[in-house]
């Protein structure tokens, strides 16, 4: 082979080599956008997820881990739930209208219609409309379903009763007998959370303490 046909071929080999191994980068540049765009999938995957299963980590000063337990000690569960909405409506609301039983948020009935912390008596409780507006004014609920035997509403009145932050008792809470047909012997109830029990037993009362003082006035229009 003479030198030019030498020099020729060597620059062909050269030019295949150069596209070769830009072919190589564009290719390895191809898959990194790939991979990259299914890590940022799998992520908002998993955060929808987790939202869903029982809502995302936006309350830091909420020790959900801690409350969870003492659900588990106590044979209840605790849930976390994304805000299912907050406006205001005049109408009849039933359980249907809520993405949980009991509910823990949602639309509600209107300002003056909310239910008012206190004890009520069996036959004489609020509206579901009314006790989710009072949840988003940061109140705790404590429910029994009806049929309960006495001695369930009378341990959760002295819970009831029980001295909060220094008020002297019944802080901020209402005792009530569940109107919600709720898969529950007696519930816990905050704005976006809950503890349910599906058997009753003086065990309840010490994880039911432990959720009033984490998630009372935890709500977005706190009233004092």
């Amino acid at each position: 082979m003479s030198s030019r046909q030498e020099e020729k071929e060597k620059r062909k080999q050269e030019r295949l080599a150069r596209e070769a191994a830009a072919a190589a980068a564009a290719k390895r540049k191809r898959m990194l956008q790939l991979i990259g765009g299914a890590v940022v999938a799998c992520a908002i995957l998993a955060g929808s997820v987790f939202a869903l299963a029982g809502g995302g980590d936006d309350e830091p000063d909420i020790d959900n881990a801690a409350l969870r337990v003492a659900a588990t000690k106590a044979g209840c569960v605790y849930r976390s739930f994304p805000n299912y909405g907050q406006d205001h409506e005049d109408k009849n609301f039933t359980a249907a209208d809520y993405k949980t039983n009991p509910a823990t948020s949602g639309a509600h009935l209107p300002s003056g219609k909310e239910a008012q912390a206190g004890l009520y008596i069996a036959g004489n409780e609020p509206v579901v409309g009314a006790w989710v507006h009072t949840l988003e004014h940061g109140r705790i609920l404590f429910q029994y379903r009806p049929g309960s035997k006495p001695n369930v509403p009378a341990d959760l009145e002295k819970l009831f009763n029980e001295d909060v932050k220094g008020s002297g008792g019944a802080y901020h809470s209402v005792l009530m007998r569940n109107n919600t047909d709720m898969p529950f012997a007696v519930a816990a109830v905050a704005w976006r959370h809950y503890m349910g029990c599906k058997t009753y037993t003086p065990a309840v009362i010490d994880a039911f303490r432990k959720f009033r003082t984490a998630l009372v006035d935890k709500a977005p229009e706190l009233v004092p």
